[in-house]
């Protein structure tokens, strides 16, 4: 019954007849005051039931505090993203006493960088040291990974005909000599020997990420800035990093930083991917070493036409191209379906990615085999 009351919100016809008191009568405050809005909040009794957070940043940061106290971390994410959404509280957090009270996730570094322009100086200080943590803490989790399977990608990439023994790999020489087995002596003659060398400074591979900076591709944005620091820290790679949305902008000269890549990024204009595209175009050297990976949901404002003859093109070319509908832990974002099939059937097909799927896709990507596209089809 307890639990049914802090559900139904205690209001009169919720008929648990249970009252609460304590601990459980401050969480039901702290819900009621960012889901219990209307009259039925209004009406029912004190500390129970407050309806709405108020406009100021004290009663803002009392809630903050007592929903950290009251809930794990993850819910408390949740709870701050639905008070951004529904009681409209991002310009509190334009004050540095509310951004040092929130609970710090992609999200929040989201709508941080939504509001970088209208930061006022006194707050940016802080937003700064906010991101910095969140970008910290996504580099912990996905770096050494990352690392670790696109430098085995890059050593196979780099097969060679004959190997050294120590570099031989023993699952292709069995298979392609399985036609040489000798029954009376139960072995193998490996005629052929597949191998693979290992990856150098000669051996490298061109990687350009085309960001698309929308005000839906926020969380795309941050977890794209953390693998072009990642990737851009890896010698064997040359790493571009591209964020757009009517007007193009190259932020590689700051990958070593991604706290100044994500505000450097300007979220919330529109979206000309065909520009952006053109601009990566320009950048091909070495096609064949290439690959472009287009981060977005596709609503193109620009030549979509053109848009599809660029990506065909650097395809023909021998780049491999790469589309992400999004780069987040959220799943099948909104995204528009045609533009999709149409890059489907130029054999770039469109796919949402988490970011620990990523590295086995630039790792696929790297070695040139089909890429590990996830079943979207629940999501259509």
């Amino acid at each position: 019954m307890r639990r049914w009351r802090l559900v139904l919100g205690g209001g009169a016809a919720d008929g648990t007849g249970c009252e609460l008191g304590g601990r459980d009568a401050a969480m039901d405050g702290a819900l009621g005051a960012l889901y219990g809005g209307g009259e039925a909040g209004k009406k029912d009794r004190g500390r129970d039931r407050s309806a709405g957070l108020g406009a100021s940043a004290p009663s803002v940061s009392r809630w903050l505090g007592d929903i950290r106290t009251y809930f794990p971390s993850s819910v408390v994410q949740v709870m701050q993203r639905d008070a951004i959404e529904r009681l409209g509280l991002s310009t509190l957090l334009l004050e540095p006493e509310m951004l040092e009270a929130v609970e710090a996730d992609v999200h929040l570094v989201g709508t941080l960088l939504s509001l970088n322009k209208a930061m006022p100086e006194t707050t940016k200080e802080t937003a700064r040291a906010v991101v910095r943590k969140v970008v910290e803490d996504l580099e912990k989790r996905l770096a050494t990974r990352t690392r670790a399977t696109l430098t085995g990608a890059l050593d196979r990439s780099a097969r060679v005909s004959r190997p050294r023994h120590h570099d031989i790999d023993w699952n292709r020489t069995i298979a392609v000599n399985l036609k040489n087995y000798l029954p009376e002596y139960r072995t193998i003659v490996p005629e052929r020997l597949v191998g693979y060398g290992r990856a150098s400074q000669a051996v490298k591979k061109e990687v350009i990420l085309c960001i698309d900076q929308s005000g839906s591709m926020a969380a795309s944005v941050v977890y794209a800035s953390v693998f072009g620091a990642v990737l851009g820290s890896m010698r064997s790679l040359n790493t571009r990093l591209v964020v757009f949305d009517t007007n193009v902008v190259d932020l590689t000269d700051q990958l070593d930083d991604p706290v100044d890549v994500l505000f450097g990024t300007q979220l919330g204009g529109g979206t000309d991917i065909n520009r952006a595209l053109a601009y990566c175009q320009s950048q091909i050297t070495r096609p064949a070493d290439t690959i472009v990976v287009l981060i977005s949901d596709l609503y193109e404002g620009g030549i979509r036409n053109e848009m599809l003859k660029r990506v065909a093109a650097m395809k023909a070319s021998g780049v491999q191209f790469v589309t992400l509908l999004a780069l987040s832990d959220e799943g099948t974002p909104a995204y528009d379906h045609e533009h999709a099939a149409a890059l489907s059937a130029l054999d770039a097909p469109a796919f949402a990615c988490t970011p620990d799927l990523f590295p086995e896709v630039m790792a696929a990507a790297i070695e040139k085999r089909p890429l590990p596209i996830p079943d979207m089809s629940t999501h259509r």
